[in-house]
């Protein structure tokens, strides 16, 4: 979401809050933001260990990839993350930040190259950004131009 088009006025809080003096979070925010990230890597690992990748493609970490991306482009459908900073926070950098994994995609990547699938690999590589941002921008069918900028203030897309 942090690419897609927002009105001008969404650009320009953006631009500002970039330009002001940054502060530690309250540890409150802290908290909601572990207790997220606790539960969507719980998520991860319990897919992970429900349906482990095996050999080959790694379907189960491609499938947690395009489906974290897709919940993250529907946040704004919601009703909390557009009016609550914690549950934005706590849904989109927790929650889904948890569940999806660019470091485990990265690394099976490598262990393909490395075990000489090339040709696996760039699929892998390309067919996950390729998936992901297709259903980015299927699920913004279904939210409002304002919805989404309403997640952006609240830095649900963190």
């Amino acid at each position: 979401m942090s690419g897609a088009h927002h009105p001008a006025g969404a650009h320009q809080q953006a631009l500002a809050a970039q330009a002001a003096p940054r502060r530690l979070p309250s540890l409150d925010l802290v908290a909601v933001v572990a207790a997220g990230g606790g539960l969507g890597g719980f998520c991860r690992w319990g897919l992970g260990t429900l349906l482990p990748d095996g050999g080959g493609f790694p379907w189960t970490t491609f499938a947690i990839n395009v489906l974290g991306s897709t919940c993250l482009a529907l946040l704004p459908w919601l009703i909390a993350p557009r009016r609550s900073h914690r549950w934005a926070l706590f849904l989109g950098t927790g929650v889904l930040g948890g569940f999806t994994t660019l470091s485990t995609a990265s690394e099976q990547t490598r262990e393909l190259l490395a075990g000489g699938e090339s040709g696996l690999a760039a699929a892998y590589l390309l067919g996950t950004l390729a998936a992901c941002l297709i259903a980015v921008r299927v699920a913004q069918h279904f939210t409002t131009a304002q919805a989404r900028q309403d997640v952006l203030v609240q830095e649900g897309d963190e």
